[in-house]
């Protein structure tokens, strides 16, 4: 522990650059971290010479096994008092050992470098450690607590006193518990050790040094009473001062724990008035300590099954939800499943814990959970690695139990998901009959077809077997991939080789898609070139609230309409075709007269009212050409 040479030593530093300062500040944290010296030992500078440094693993043990010498002395003292015959005795030569060890301990702290509360630093110079220890009231106390004055006074006068002055003299050792109260404070801040196993030792070791202490006290009464056959013990063990020790002792502990329980059994009470005063304020203190172990085992006892209590109500209002509204089976069996699953993966998802992180701690969370997940999934196959960490940044995960519809045909798109592990299955319904059309695994997606055309969605999809989802914003990818042109060409080249390489049955089940893949084979190969010649002039002109004038021309994936061949309110049984928005009312033109087959001069709304700009349409907008 003590350094000859000028040797690096984990967790100190020493003195004045703002780095340093930096470092310093973070060794105040060092309770709630014991393996600091791991994160920092590299950066770490020598201390002075025969420094010790107050964190080096060798001093710590140092003072671990003094907390083991605590707990002798503090059974030891009190024992003592009351017994008399072992302080001369058999314990003597035990105690000046111990003694001995607390001596080496007051030499060493003149060595040890302390943390200065202004500056934060590491204060390594010996004359100011020396200066610090002696003018505080620790050291007066740790000397007094280790002198052995019985010792002392025997060999200074040659005659071995037995006086009751010298053990109480004893007492000043329980100053030491303060090191078992640091250790205690200490383990319940370190994450390695379980709080509550923590927590219920240190209740467990205070009730029996009150119980201990307590029970030499009332025998020390009984022994210094004349005539001793008027005590709690002399009225029923005649000459008692003459038994053996332990049976004292045993007496004295069950008395105690007696009181301290309430129990009050008769057999034993007091019997003069010392005993009668002592017992009034023991009983006053065991009231006291009672209300603490009480409320510490509740604390602890409650915080453990909190959660249990939170899912249960959870639970009866959900049952109490679907009985009043006479759900069916299966829709209150998904929500109960959804329910339970919530509260057994909030562990895994910990967003309490995410939300109070950085924002650059959190995106490399998500980089590390799902960045290989994006990149293995065919929509995003040869994107950029900029498109890529942008879409993985904000990815959190979902949690579905089996047998839960994670979205559901016809349903309005608003995102699309990725597969992280579990397993889907893609089903659509006719005829109120459920088809099943495909089964989806690790790295798939759904959700795309519906969000990428605009169209609602065209499969239900619903989870196999427990499975973890990343939700992609709709919104969120639009604005991603709008300045990156190449990477939406990438895309929109991927989803349509996707959608080409479907089972039939599944194409059969997409509305418009062979209109659609026509529309995307033509419009695939100009479309980048179209929006970068436009991208310059719509950004130049943008409105005072800062947004492009034309926002048609200049989205990667621009805007789907609906056309008819016909006047909105003839009647006929045309559905229309699905189509992107040209730039210009002549392409349009063009491209109804290859649909329908003859040239329309006139474009109408639903409501009769005539198109002449095609900037104020929107996405499903159905225009009537004739």
């Amino acid at each position: 522990m003590l350094s000859e040479a000028r040797s690096p030593t984990p967790l100190l530093y020493r003195r004045h650059s703002s780095e340093e300062m930096m470092k310093n500040m973070a060794s105040v944290s060092s309770s709630l971290l014991p393996a600091f010296g791991t994160l920092v030992g590299e950066d770490s500078l020598p201390l002075k010479k025969y420094a010790i440094a107050p964190y080096d693993r060798r001093y710590r043990w140092w003072q671990a096994f003094l907390v083991v010498l605590v707990i002798y002395s503090a059974w030891s003292s009190p024992f003592e008092l009351a017994f008399t015959k072992v302080a001369t005795g058999s314990l003597m030569f035990l105690d000046l050992v111990v003694d001995l060890f607390f001596a080496i301990d007051i030499v060493l702290t003149f060595f040890v470098a302390y943390l200065d509360k202004s500056t934060y630093l590491l204060i390594d110079d010996r004359s100011k450690i020396a200066t610090r220890y002696v003018t505080h009231m620790m050291f007066p106390m740790d000397v007094a607590s280790t002198l052995p004055f019985q010792s002392i006074y025997r060999l200074f006068t040659g005659n071995f006193h037995g006086g009751q002055v010298f053990g109480f003299l004893n007492l000043l050792r329980l100053w030491r518990l303060r090191r078992v109260s640091r250790l205690f404070s200490r383990l319940e801040k370190d994450t390695r050790f379980s709080y509550f196993w923590t927590r219920y030792i240190k209740l467990i070791c205070v009730t029996l040094f009150a119980v201990h202490s307590a029970g030499c006290f009332y025998y020390w009464i009984a022994t210094h009473h004349r005539p001793m056959e008027e005590t709690w013990i002399g009225s029923i063990i005649q000459g008692f001062e003459d038994k053996s020790i332990w049976l004292g002792y045993t007496y004295s502990l069950y008395w105690s724990i007696v009181t301290l329980t309430t129990v009050g059994y008769g057999d034993l009470h007091a019997v003069n008035p010392g005993e009668k005063v002592f017992n009034i304020f023991y009983m006053l203190f065991n009231i006291g300590l009672t209300s603490y172990l009480i409320g510490n085992m509740t604390n602890l006892i409650v915080h453990s099954a909190v959660r249990t209590f939170i899912v249960r109500d959870s639970i009866n209002e959900i049952l109490r939800y679907a009985s009043k509204n006479r759900l069916p089976e299966g829709l209150k069996e998904q929500m109960l499943a959804h329910m339970q699953l919530k509260f057994k993966t909030a562990e895994l998802q910990q967003e309490e814990v995410l939300e109070d992180l950085p924002k650059a701690i959190r995106s490399s969370i998500a980089q590390h959970l799902f960045r290989k997940t994006v990149d293995r999934t065919y929509l995003f196959r040869g994107i950029s690695e900029d498109l890529s960490s942008q879409l993985v940044t904000d990815l959190k995960a979902e949690y579905f139990p089996p047998k839960v519809e994670v979205i559901l045909q016809n349903e309005i798109p608003t995102d699309f998901y990725i597969i992280v592990s579990g397993a889907m299955e893609m089903l659509t319904h006719r005829n109120g009959m459920e088809h099943f059309l495909t089964k989806l695994g690790p790295m798939d997606m759904f959700g795309e077809i519906g969000v990428l055309f605009n169209i609602p969605q065209p499969f239900t999809v619903r989870s196999k077997k427990l499975s973890q989802v990343v939700r992609i914003s709709h919104h969120h990818f639009k604005e991603l991939v709008q300045p990156l042109t190449d990477d939406g060409k990438t895309i929109m080249s991927n989803f349509t080789q996707y959608l080409k390489d479907l089972k039939k049955e599944v194409q059969e089940e997409i509305p418009f898609l062979t209109d659609l893949l026509c529309d995307l084979n033509m419009e695939q190969v100009t479309l980048v070139d179209e929006c970068r010649n436009h991208k310059t002039s719509n950004y130049d002109q943008e409105d005072m609230q800062g947004k492009p004038m034309n926002a048609a021309a200049s989205t990667t994936f621009p805007l789907r309409v609906v056309i008819h061949g016909h006047h909105p309110h003839e009647e006929t049984t045309d559905t229309g075709k699905l189509i992107h928005l040209p730039e210009s009312v002549e392409k349009l033109f063009n491209i109804a007269e290859k649909k329908f087959g003859k040239r329309g001069t006139i474009m109408l709304m639903g409501d009769a009212s005539q198109v002449e700009d095609l900037e104020a349409l929107r996405d499903n907008d159905h225009l009537f050409i004739f």
